[in-house]
């Protein structure tokens, strides 16, 4: 794609932000990445223009994105830009938009771009979005800002109800254990890379193999696996739940027997709400809930393809940001 054209003044009300284009990760297709610049929307008065520090690479719905197996979303075309998980300061807010000039902020993915699709839009220099979508961060959270969406997936997923056994010790699985233990609630976490068995804090960490236990009242997997369904409904007391937080692209199923038995329950964790957003950031302000040691790489923007190729394919990647602030 060429460089973007020039494009209109802002709308009457709406801030100026200087050029209206910004360098973004662009999926052109499945498997096939650029770095180029994209022409911008035009803020109005209750957007703010955001230059963007930090961004995260998010090894669920991204990796779907990059090898073409998301399925169908409102919004979804290539080329695109992905992420949804972006830090950065305003540098331009319009008199509706609530916000200030200069206020540190997470912003949870955007659809600002005139040439290509965003889903969801977040993996950019520069992003234009409305200000209720914003969400001002603590202070001194820097790039550990990028998490605060897979925190609060953590939180809408078991705040209300932690769960006994937790699948997967990634990031989100650490921080949905790190949520039960800020609730008095420690759970057990099953996790298959010896690796990835470290860095426990007040919760233990098992190879699934080793536990014996049958009667877990409540199971988190975060693991993204259509085919654990069965054993984890075999793992359940009676009356038991399972919810799943990850996200499955292929057909969920199970065999029913286990289930009857067990008069099994199970639900879904949808998408975190702002509530959910705002709730978090209440329990890392306070200290109750640490970001800390969860972000294992971070390579320049210019570095996009290595970092995509190291956060899909690296074990030893926990969590890949992407630092924009040279672009």
């Amino acid at each position: 794609m060429s460089d973007p054209s020039p494009v209109s003044n802002a709308d009457p009300g709406g801030p100026s932000a200087g050029p209206h284009s910004a360098r973004a990760v662009l999926f052109e297709a499945p498997e096939r990445l650029a770095l180029q610049d994209v022409a911008l929307t035009d803020p109005g008065p209750g957007d703010v223009v955001v230059d963007i520090d930090f961004s995260g690479i998010s090894t669920g719905t991204e990796r779907l994105l990059w090898k073409g197996t998301m399925p169908q979303f409102p919004g979804l075309a290539y080329p695109l830009v992905p992420g949804y998980e972006s830090v950065g300061r305003v540098i331009a807010a319009g008199a509706e938009s609530g916000r200030q000039e200069g206020e540190a902020v997470f912003v949870p993915g955007a659809r600002c771009y005139r040439e290509v699709s965003g889903l969801f839009g977040g993996a950019a220099s520069r992003l234009v979005v409305s200000g209720e979508r914003v969400i001002p961060l603590p202070d001194g959270l820097g790039e550990r800002g990028v998490l605060l969406a897979l925190a609060a997936t953590a939180w809408h997923a078991v705040a209300e109800a932690p769960p006994d056994l937790v699948i997967g010790h990634g990031v989100l699985g650490r921080l949905i254990a790190r949520i039960g233990v800020s609730l008095g609630h420690p759970p057990t976490v099953w996790e298959t890379n010896e690796d990835r068995r470290t860095g426990a804090d007040g919760y233990t960490v098992l190879e699934p193999d080793s536990d014996e236990r049958h009667d877990y009242a409540r199971i988190c997997d975060v693991s993204g696996d259509a085919a654990l369904l069965d054993t984890l409904i075999g793992r359940l007391a009676h009356g038991g739940e399972v919810v799943l937080a990850g996200f499955y692209s292929e057909r969920l199923s199970f065999a029913f027997p286990s289930a009857f038995m067990r008069e099994a329950r199970l639900r879904v964790a949808a998408e975190w709400q702002r509530d959910d957003l705002q709730a978090v950031t209440r329990q890392i302000e306070s200290g109750a809930l640490s970001l800390d040691g969860l972000i294992t790489h971070c390579l320049d923007a210019a570095e996009a393809a290595s970092a995509y190729r190291i956060a899909f394919g690296d074990p030893d990647c926990l969590k890949m940001v992407l630092d924009w602030r040279n672009s």
